[in-house]
């Protein structure tokens, strides 16, 4: 069975946000991720993680003014002073709360704009080398236009590519099952493929973006196909429970008396 990372941004939102590292762990979560910690200061997210004996093993680089639209600042090329401070701010957090691995959002852009690719690829080598430095993962995610119009990185042959052209011993693919599903199909043959450049997982049913086991995919033997592909990093849960967290948590339980 994979290790699974509670997404704090999604579940135990029941309770107040420095309630829910203790709140994951008491479920019998090990790690957690979320995707913002900048509205609280580093210290206070380390000593939450320490408290409740939990790993925060993800989280995202700033995606500029959230509530204006911003999803990301990368593929931006006006913004690129910005996108540079970003990478720093999130590198000192990570490095205080311990976190191994950072995701870069693209932003809304055209991927067929010349200037917006020419960004991206500047971007992702800068922050790929600035991670580098820190012994930090960067992660690219290809994210689905349904969920983020106009998002620039939707495509994971795309991503897989510039991963692979880029050729930067930190820089991985955040493999999302759920905007996997829902871009391309194909998960399990997507996996097997990619496997050598992911570097974190992460599940939601599809379509509803629930509980695994509540949609239309297998999610359980894409859990075993995991474990059979060698895959011993983290799976994060970043779902919506449908009618509470703990409610939802049989799935869990069910792999767990496997």
């Amino acid at each position: 069975m994979p290790h699974f990372a509670a997404n704090l941004s999604m579940m135990f939102t029941e309770q107040d946000f420095p309630d829910r590292f203790q709140a994951a762990a008491d479920a019998g979560f090990d790690a957690v991720e979320f995707l913002f910690p900048y509205d609280y200061r580093a210290e206070d997210v380390a000593e939450w993680c320490r408290a409740a004996g939990v790993e925060q093993v993800l989280f995202n680089l700033s995606p500029g003014n959230w509530d204006e639209g911003d999803r990301g600042l990368a593929a931006l090329p006006r913004r690129k002073a910005e996108f540079k401070q970003s990478v720093r701010t999130a590198l000192d957090y990570a490095g205080i709360i311990g976190t191994p691995r950072l995701h870069m959002m693209a932003g809304i852009a055209d991927p067929a704009d010349p200037t917006c690719q020419a960004s991206y690829k500047d971007a992702l080598a800068f922050a790929a080398d600035a991670a580098g430095e820190r012994g930090i993962c960067l992660l690219i995610e290809p994210i689905n236009r349904r969920d983020m119009p106009g998002y620039f990185l939707d495509d994971f042959d795309r991503a897989a590519e510039l991963v692979d052209r880029l050729g930067h011993p930190n820089l991985k693919l955040q493999f999302d099952i759920y905007h996997r599903q829902i871009l391309h199909g194909d998960v399990l043959t997507g996996l097997k493929s990619l496997m050598p450049l992911i570097g974190h997982v992460q599940t939601a049913s599809v379509p509803g973006r629930n509980e695994p086991g509540s949609g239309e995919l297998d999610d359980f033997r894409i859990f075993r196909t995991l474990d059979a592909l060698g895959y011993e990093g983290y799976v994060g849960c970043e779902y919506r429970p449908r009618a509470g967290t703990l409610e939802g948590l049989g799935w869990l339980q069910g792999l767990r008396s496997e």
